[in-house]
């Protein structure tokens, strides 16, 4: 076992050059396909595994850039317009409590949820579109997932915490159905997300900040040893993860018509199938946690 959990970490967690070189070579390799108009399944397929793999460990290689990062947050901190911030009686809660900031933060995402509700709804509605609806499910549960934790970012005790922790992770399962039956309708229907312009290339930047700062937070929470804002930080991950998604299927609506209807059908299912595995596992997770906790605590 211990023998296993090396190789894992040599794999998934390299040296920096490693991190570096193969990132680059990844990145640049499903760049190249919609660029240079690449149509070889062969590598179409092994780009796309190669950008998956560069997102892996680059997420892992973070903490090298952990020090880079510090500098750059003490000069953000020690800015003039910050210390003005932070004179001001918000401002000091906001820097210094991080239950009220992951609340502002739950709040912020609940707005945006509500905004994908009705948005969703309509395109379902006017195009008479059942994955449309599925979506607009899966953000209602979303909704109403940082609605309830919204509440309760200022404390209240272990029991308590760890129940609606649990709760979380029942209702991400139940989540993941719908997500489900959304990747489903999306490989029957041939369909995707249709971003105009050039706005396809601002979505892909948030997608992996989003992805990358929810799994940072998620690392990050451990250390306030509360359920509530590993819970808010789960939703984000799992909101952020279907960004993902969505950046998959615009990008192969927009770069992946001469790949046949095969090829995106399968990288689509691929994908989608990825991410709902990823939020069954974290729910199941967060439930088996709970229940092991509470039991302590009796």
């Amino acid at each position: 076992m211990a023998k296993f959990k090396t190789a894992l970490k040599r794999i998934f967690n390299p040296p920096p050059l490693f991190t570096v070189i193969f990132a680059a070579i990844g990145y640049l390799a499903v760049l190249a396909v919609p660029i240079f108009k690449i149509k070889d399944p062969a590598f179409c397929y092994a780009a796309y595994l190669l950008s998956a793999y560069a997102l892996v460990i680059t997420l892992t290689g973070l903490k090298y850039l952990r020090p880079a990062f510090e500098s750059l947050k003490e000069r953000v901190l020690q800015s003039r317009a910050v210390k003005k911030l932070r004179s001001t009686k918000i401002g000091r809660k906001y820097f210094g409590d991080v239950r009220f900031r992951t609340g502002v933060s739950l709040y912020i995402g609940l707005a945006m949820n509500v905004f994908y509700i009705i948005i969703k709804l309509w395109a379902g509605i006017k195009y008479r579109s059942a994955w449309f609806v599925s979506l607009a499910v899966y953000y209602v549960l979303l909704a109403l997932m940082r609605l309830i934790l919204a509440g309760r970012t200022s404390g209240c005790d272990e029991r308590a915490e760890l129940k609606l922790y649990r709760t979380c992770g029942i209702m991400l399962l139940v989540m993941s159905q719908a997500l489900a039956g959304v990747v489903t309708l999306i490989v029957h229907e041939n369909r995707g997300f249709d971003y105009p312009g050039n706005l396809i290339y601002a979505m892909a930047f948030y997608s992996f900040y989003a992805v990358i700062t929810a799994s940072v937070n998620i690392v990050k929470t451990r250390r306030h040893q509360s359920p509530v804002l590993s819970a808010a930080k789960a939703v984000n991950l799992a909101a952020a993860m279907v960004s993902m998604l969505s950046l998959t299927t615009a990008m192969l609506s927009r770069f992946g018509e001469s790949d046949g209807y095969e090829f995106r059908r399968i990288m689509t299912a691929s994908v989608g199938g990825g991410v709902c595995a990823a939020v069954i596992l974290m729910a199941a997770y967060m439930i088996f946690r709970a229940n092991g906790k509470m039991k302590q605590i009796k």
